[in-house]
């Protein structure tokens, strides 16, 4: 075939990655005539709709980035009649390894389906493709819209066809070749994001070395250089926003001269960041002042590395498993308590369970871990859901055994394809709330507030509701009696004075456009940010019921983690065994047995938090704050504690009072006094004791407690043999067969 004559042609200049040398190589794209472009594999134009155009573009990306030739190819290949009872088995372009495979009708090595409109790549809604992929046993399946591809290696052994997922479409010259083609395909997800990580840690250390600036200081700078990728993916004008080396030295060169004639002030960098903080002024995530801080030979060296990568792409696991990897390598060491071991992260989610519709919260976010997991957690329930619902639509439509004429098939493909267009757009919208309106949080330290907004955007989003406050006090949405279940690691080790820290005054309290928006979505606003407001300048400690008697951060976060939750919602919080077991506490612990119910405590070995810099012994503790029965029950249960306990030493209580108020010649000495009123108060201790023994008898429940020798993770922050996944399968059965707890009806 003579490409020329099917193709348009350009020839480009590129950096050969092996000699660093420039080359010039022929790029083909589609070719277009009076509205209509050219299909090489039909050799005919045809109308030129969003989808045709995005499948020969994609025929192109087969040729000018894979290999692949036009002769091991074949366009709209059905492959069975509707006689299956399961709709058509088609496909938008069906690769073999070779030519002469193709002309023998063997089986196919590469299944791709294409949809133009859709937003958002879903494996079960390209069910033609999907149905080809599975009856032909291809070896790989690919979706994409254009924009972005997704590849999958067909499970052989199973059906229905399972997939994985797997990192790159191989090159035509490796796939003839069984252990090359394997080892490609063996590069999971895990493997993209570790190399994914390693390239980040790269861009790290070029900061590092360039700019001369600290770890945590180049983390800022790379952030930067990832949000403006990330704004540059997220532009459709594609033509002027193109994040590569090539296209960057022509903007410095454009920008150059802008400043020669004096168009503007500013430098490259600073002008393209001003760019980056006005796409994410919403977000709260830079200051209005902030700079960008490396030189231009340092951006062009990391864009350089980072060109070939697109973020908006890549899958949500990869760039979650790069990222967390990436900052495990960069901030274990200084900021080692803002990261709580995954082992633990998911161990706490994962016993929670939390479900759609349920507002999560975790008021010292750190990087994010909770968060990001029990995003995932809820994301893959809803997506779950919706392929059930597909499944059971698609069955009810192309009816099992039932022959359908070709009209007949066409109407329930249409049928269908209107069905998953609507059912989409809810699952979707599910997807969205749980993004924008499910998930809070808030971190004292503004770079671990930025690492977490950065860390659920790498994850998938969820990123809205992250902010840079002071866990104790409240802030946009972060208000009283608001979440079905909080997660947290509070900061241990700290005490708070009965003077200081205070309430300090802060713009987000005062800015008026702020508070505005704010209030347009919480009605409620005004009278929770109140316990800021009416506070400027007062004790943070003073807050708080337990502030009374103990300043302990960790105490503290206890009682707002309760304060947060909605009546019947439920906790869990990584504790210093002090906090159970010392007599200081008592009293802290006495007033949270008042408010919510132990669900369980689970002592964790010593050497779970050493590796993260901690060397104290902690445990966790899962609480449900009391419903509003529950809350009735147990004050009842006080008021008659109360009641018979005074009743019983009322004589006891009559006649001491009755001697204390002896005046003149029939007084007390002042020593006899003394005596007494010693006595009066141990007289009390004695009924505030009973009364307490009393209520815990009244108000029993069993407290499950495990002692974990293993929790995956040793002193070095190496893998070991982890416990709590079975505890997990234990306690879930337990809690169903007792029903611990109800959640919101998913809608």
């Amino acid at each position: 075939m003579n490409y020329d004559e099917l193709f348009d042609r350009e020839e480009i200049i590129v950096e050969d990655k092996k000699t660093g040398k420039e080359k010039t190589v022929t790029i083909y794209k589609p070719k277009y005539e009076k509205g209509k472009i050219f299909a090489p594999l039909q050799n005919k134009y045809l109308e030129a709709k969003p989808e045709e155009k995005v499948r020969q573009e994609f025929v192109c990306r087969l040729i000018n980035d894979y290999g692949y030739t036009l002769e091991q190819m074949a366009q709209e290949v059905q492959l069975t009649s509707s006689n299956r009872g399961t709709g058509r088995a088609s496909a938008d372009i069906v690769v073999w390894r070779t030519k002469e495979e193709k002309e023998q009708n063997k089986i196919a090595f590469l299944v791709v389906e294409l949809k133009a409109e859709a937003l958002k790549l879903k494996p079960e809604d390209f069910y033609q493709g999907y149905n080809y992929a599975t009856w032909s046993r291809s070896k790989l399946f690919v979706i994409s819209n254009g924009k972005i591809v997704k590849i999958y290696k067909t499970i052989e052994e199973e059906l229905p066809l399972s997939l994985q997922p797997v990192g790159e479409i191989p090159q035509a010259k490796d796939i003839l070749d069984n252990q090359k083609l394997e080892d490609i395909l063996s590069k999971t997800k895990e493997f993209t994001g570790d190399e994914f990580a390693k390239l980040l840690h790269k861009c790290h250390n070029i900061i590092r070395n360039n700019d001369k600036l600290s770890p945590e200081a180049s983390f800022d700078e790379i952030s930067k250089i990832l949000f403006l990728k990330i704004m540059y993916e997220r532009s459709p004008d594609d033509d002027t926003l193109i994040f590569s080396k090539q296209k960057v030295k022509k903007e410095m060169e454009i920008h150059k001269k802008k400043i020669e004639r004096g168009a503007t002030s500013l430098s490259f960098l600073e002008e393209q960041f001003n760019s980056v903080k006005f796409a994410f002024r919403n977000d709260g995530i830079f200051e209005e002042n902030e700079k960008i801080k490396i030189r231009e030979n340092s951006f062009i060296d990391i864009i350089s590395e980072l060109e070939i990568y697109n973020l908006t792409a890549t899958s949500e696991d990869v760039k979650g498993i790069a990222f967390e990897t990436f900052l495990g390598r960069t901030f274990r060491g200084e900021l080692g308590q803002f990261f709580t071991p995954r082992a633990i992260v998911n161990f706490m989610v994962d016993l929670l369970n939390p479900q759609e519709n349920e507002l999560i919260c975790d008021p010292c976010a750190g990087s994010g871990g909770f968060l990001i997991k029990a995003f995932e957690s809820v994301k893959e329930t809803i997506d779950n859901k919706y392929i059930e619902i597909k499944k059971a639509k698609y069955k009810e439509i192309f009816q099992e055994g039932k022959k359908l004429t070709p009209k007949e098939e066409n109407i329930k493909i249409e049928e269908y394809e209107n069905y998953l267009e609507e059912i989409n757009k809810k699952q979707d919208a599910q997807i969205e709330y749980l993004s924008k309106k499910s998930i809070f949080g808030t971190d004292a330290n503004p770079r671990m507030a930025r690492v977490s907004k950065m860390n659920m955007i790498m994850h998938g989003d969820g990123h809205n509701g992250i902010h840079h406050n002071d866990g104790l006090l409240n802030v946009n949405g972060i208000f009283r009696g608001r979440f079905d279940v909080i997660f947290t690691n509070p900061p241990f080790g700290t005490t708070l004075s009965q003077t200081s820290p205070t309430v300090e005054l802060d713009d987000k309290y005062t800015n008026t456009e702020k508070i505005e928006f704010y209030k347009s979505i919480y009605p409620n606003y005004e009278q929770e940010m109140k316990q800021v407001t009416d506070n400027f300048g007062k004790p943070i400690r003073g807050l708080f019921e337990v502030g009374k008697s103990a300043g302990q951060t960790e105490v503290l976060f206890i009682e707002r983690c309760l304060d947060l939750l909605r009546d019947g919602g439920r906790m869990g919080i990584v504790l210093p065994e002090g906090v159970l077991n010392s007599s200081n506490l008592q009293n802290a612990r006495e007033y949270f047995e008042s408010r919510a119910k132990i669900l369980l405590i689970v002592s964790l070995p010593q050497e779970i938090f050493i590796s993260s810099g901690a060397t104290v012994k902690t445990s966790l503790v899962f609480l449900k704050k009391f419903t509003k029965e529950e809350k009735t029950n147990y004050e009842e249960i006080k008021q008659n504690a109360i009641a018979q306990i005074n009743e019983k030493y009322k004589e006891q209580k009559e006649e001491i009072e009755a001697l204390l108020s002896l005046r003149g010649k029939e007084s007390l000495s002042k020593n006899e006094k003394k005596e007494l009123l010693l006595k009066q108060k141990e007289l009390q201790n004695s009924i505030d004791l009973e009364i307490k023994e009393q209520i815990k008898q009244n108000f029993d429940y069993e407290i499950p407690i495990a002692d974990i020798k293993k929790a995956g993770i040793n002193s070095t922050g190496g893998k070991e043999e982890n416990q709590l996944p079975e505890l997990l399968k234990a306690y879930t059965g337990y809690r169903t067969a007792n029903n611990l707890w109800e959640v919101k009806n998913a809608e």
